[in-house]
């Protein structure tokens, strides 16, 4: 992709999160979060208690990109065929034929995933990682560009399970959606934001611009220095005494991916450290474990997040 190629699909992608903030308000860095996500080839994990929007970020995303949608409300009693599909034998075809379950979409919302048990919260590894899912040894592609925006509540509410080390590093980034401010809910109040704005928002941009977006992301020039910094933050939660598992190499992968695509929704081809120091903890506080002689009186998410911003304080950035 040329240049001016460059610039103008990133422009449009400006044009797709001024879109957004019309009907997601207040919540301007969560919204970059969720670009970053889709322009990455990454999954999104928002935690936050109910009400805060973070259906209506989904919903508002897949239409604004003009793609197919499906929620899936998560519970207890949940089973992997409600996420994947389910064989069913046809006595008209005297076969078996495969009925597709909602992650059969390009946005999926996989709402309170921790409420779910770990078999089927594992439904989702396969359709996260290889953008397919296997049923009775038959591998079906999912349409493409394929985005996961998993919600969990905080991991102290009661009926949760917290999801395995495994399944949070499939999640290219977490982050918190929390109460809007003042303002902003005011805002909110006035202008009767949600389901009427929501219906009223035209796409902005189709799949296929989406795919071309995600390619010329892969595009992005990294110096080595800052793949050097990558690594020394890596290292670091690797070493560090507060910390009982370190950020995998997909983990450093990630933060690679995602600084490209912040640097293309500043409409640039090359990457700067303000891509890569802001985004270390979205993109690495769910990927490690505190250890246990780390003591805090924050809640363990709160933690991994205090930890991670103290490494890349002290850390030099490079020049």
């Amino acid at each position: 992709m040329s240049t001016e190629m460059a610039i103008g699909a990133s422009s449009r992608a400006v044009q797709l999160e001024a879109s957004l903030q019309k009907v997601i308000r207040g919540k301007d860095d969560v919204l970059r979060l969720a670009l970053i996500s889709i322009f990455a080839r990454g999954h999104l994990l928002i935690e936050g208690v109910p009400g805060v929007g973070k259906t209506t970020l989904g919903q508002a995303l897949a239409r604004a990109i003009d793609c197919s949608f499906q929620r899936v409300q998560f519970t207890s009693d949940m089973l992997p065929s409600d996420v994947l599909g389910i064989s069913i034998y046809s006595a008209i075809e005297q076969r078996f034929e495969f009925k597709r379950g909602p992650v059969f979409a390009n946005v999926v919302l996989a709402d309170e995933i921790n409420r779910t048990t770990p078999k089927t919260q594992s439904a989702l590894l396969e359709a996260m990682n290889e953008g397919q899912v296997t049923v009775d040894s038959h591998s079906f592609p999912l349409p493409q560009p394929f985005l996961v925006i998993a919600t969990q509540n905080p991991v102290e509410h009661h009926g949760t399970y917290p999801l395995p080390e495994s399944q949070m590093d499939r999640f290219l980034m977490r982050v918190r959606m929390g109460y809007p401010d003042g303002e902003a809910e005011r805002e909110i109040l006035r202008s009767q934001a949600g389901a009427a704005q929501l219906e009223n928002l035209e796409p902005v941009l189709t799949g296929a611009d989406v795919l071309e977006m995600q390619h010329a992301v892969t595009r992005v020039r990294v110096d080595e220095s800052l793949v050097s910094y990558t690594l020394q933050i890596v290292r670091r939660t690797r070493d560090s005494e507060h910390l009982s598992l370190g950020v995998s190499p997909r983990g450093s992968q990630m933060l690679y991916r995602a600084a490209q695509a912040s640097a293309f929704l500043d409409g640039r081809d090359f990457c700067t450290p303000e891509d890569f120091k802001p985004l270390v903890v979205p993109v690495f506080a769910h990927r490690v474990a505190v250890s246990t002689l780390y003591s805090s009186t924050l809640k363990t998410s709160e933690q991994t997040d205090q930890v991670v911003r103290d490494i890349v304080e002290s850390i030099p950035v490079p020049l």
